[in-house]
C-alpha cells in the first residue's frame, strides 16, 4: 500500500480533531458520536463494542484530561477505509502525561467519517 498522504491525514485530522475536541471537552457522549455503532474500542482497559463502551470509558477518564496527537502514517487499504498510526499524549491536572501509540481504523459512513477500530498501545519508554 502507498505511505501517508495529504488526503489521508485530512481525512484523519477531520475525525482525530473531533475526537479531541469532545474528549478535552469530557464529554464522553460526544466522544462516541464520532465511532462507528460498531466500533471495535481498545483504550487502556478491557476493549469494548460500540459507541455506549466508548462513551462508559470516557464518562470514567477524570475531568481535565486532555489530549494531543501526531499521525505518523496512514494508509488507505480502500476508498472508505484509512489507516492512521499515530503518536497521541494524554494530559492531566495532578499526574503525568500519559504517552501511547493509537492505531485508528477510519471508515466512510453516508454521512461522514467515523472511527471503526480504536486500540491504544503504551510502551514502556
Amino acid at each position: 500500500m502507498n505511505s501517508t498522504t495529504k488526503d489521508d491525514e485530512l481525512v484523519l485530522r477531520e475525525v482525530l480533531d473531533r475526537w479531541k475536541a469532545a474528549v478535552d471537552a469530557h464529554e464522553p457522549k460526544d466522544v462516541a458520536a464520532g465511532f462507528t455503532e460498531d466500533a471495535v474500542f481498545q483504550g487502556l482497559h478491557p476493549y469494548g463494542v460500540g459507541r455506549p463502551s466508548v462513551a462508559e470509558y470516557y464518562a470514567s477518564q477524570p475531568l481535565g484530561m486532555k489530549a494531543s496527537y501526531r499521525i505518523l502514517e496512514t494508509r488507505r487499504f480502500a476508498d472508505d477505509l484509512v489507516l492512521g498510526y499515530l503518536d497521541a499524549e494524554f494530559t492531566f491536572t495532578d499526574r503525568a502525561p500519559v504517552a501511547v501509540k493509537l492505531a485508528v481504523l477510519v471508515r466512510h459512513l453516508e454521512d461522514g467519517w467515523y472511527i471503526a477500530h480504536y486500540q491504544v498501545s503504551r510502551l514502556d519508554q
